[in-house]
């Protein structure tokens, strides 16, 4: 394999790996019955809406279709993409369902 084609496949694997966290986000939404867009704005106020989301939407399934996530695995996810920000908001969601 070339270099040009080793680094394409690395960032097309990044890219397919961040279509995955953000699909997890989404289901754990939906599994929780939240807007991923409102969860979203709520830790990136100031950020256009997330085109990835609306991708992720229509592949996720019903919470009954679902298998669980727990909110470890999201912010997991979340947190190796940088996501730290929207991680924290979603603990506080995680937080106020449980009390």
């Amino acid at each position: 394999m070339k270099r040009s084609e080793r680094d394409q496949f690395i960032i097309d694997q990044y890219k397919n790996d961040e279509k995955m966290m953000v699909l997890i986000f989404t289901q754990w939404c939906v599994n929780h019955g939240l807007d991923p867009y409102v969860v979203y704005e709520e830790a990136y106020p100031h950020e256009r809406k997330n085109n990835a989301i609306t991708e992720a939407l229509e592949q996720t399934v019903s919470k009954k279709e679902s298998e669980e996530i727990s909110v470890e695995i999201v912010q997991h996810v979340l947190q190796l993409f940088g996501n730290d920000d929207l991680a924290f908001v979603v603990q506080q969601y995680a937080d106020a369902k449980s009390k």
